[in-house]
């Protein structure tokens, strides 16, 4: 599985041949940081999100799990972003993952921190940002600090339930999460913020899909999108992609 190593300040990009030897790298390296966790005495906290990619992601996660699950058993899933739909809805990230990944790998359930997007958007966020709060025992006014968030990217480069286009008062907004609404159904939605994803200790970005490309080049040299928002609010972001950066970036190619 041959790849592409390109490091970008802030970010590492990571360019593979296709989206299943993208979400196959990318599995294997998340299951490495779980064992690195497990054999630290930690009980990592991980942020999902959605998406086409994701899928993909989960199916080749659990495959790279089988007979090992434990390690994944450990650690405790929250989501970068939630539609407001009930558990079990067809359009619901938790219902996503759950489905390809947690339950196959026998998560507890007391490990499954979801989303409850059937409260709707405004209880939902509130619901949420109190739970990750509790968990990793953060005071009012602090920001809880998540150990790894899984992104996707939008062909409108955005991340999580982030849009283009938000007031500066939204995009500073202090709240854990927030609601959204999106620019296409379901509507209601409610996101993580973007002081968490600059807070988070890793955020791995997997971008891949057809429409994306120009999204992806601008948000590696502007900060205008909501990607190119996260990237300069962070350093290390690592970027698993199908997709081609712009020209003129200098690589050093590897094996994978």
């Amino acid at each position: 599985m041959e790849q592409q190593i390109i490091m970008s300040p802030p970010c590492e990009i990571r360019i593979f041949g296709s989206p299943g030897d993208l979400a196959k790298a990318a599995a294997q390296d998340w299951f490495e940081f779980l064992q690195v966790m497990s054999l630290a005495g930690r009980e990592p906290s991980v942020a999902l999100s959605g998406g086409r990619i994701a899928r993909v992601f989960f199916e080749e996660a659990a495959r790279v799990i089988a007979g090992q699950e434990a390690m994944v058993q450990r650690a405790h899933y929250f989501w970068a972003d939630e539609r407001c739909v009930p558990a079990d809805h067809a359009e619901s990230n938790y219902a996503l993952a759950a489905r390809a990944l947690l339950r196959p790998a026998g998560v507890p359930e007391v490990n499954v921190h979801r989303i409850p997007g059937e409260f709707g958007g405004q209880l939902a966020a509130r619901t949420a940002g109190r739970g990750l709060m509790k968990w990793t025992g953060t005071d009012a006014g602090e920001v809880p600090v998540l150990d790894l968030v899984l992104l996707g990217m939008g062909e409108d480069g955005h991340v999580a339930s982030l849009f283009p286009g938000e007031t500066p008062d939204a995009m500073d907004s202090p709240q854990v999460y927030r609601a959204v609404t999106a620019p296409k159904p379901p509507r209601e939605r409610v996101t993580i913020s973007y002081d968490i994803l600059a807070r988070a200790e890793a955020v791995w970005l997997l971008a891949s899909g057809d429409g994306k490309e120009e999204a992806f080049k601008s948000a590696l040299t502007s900060a205008e999108s909501p990607l190119g928002r996260v990237l300069r609010s962070r350093s290390g972001t690592r970027i698993y992609t199908d997709l081609r950066p712009e020209s003129g970036f200098e690589g050093q190619s590897g094996g994978g």
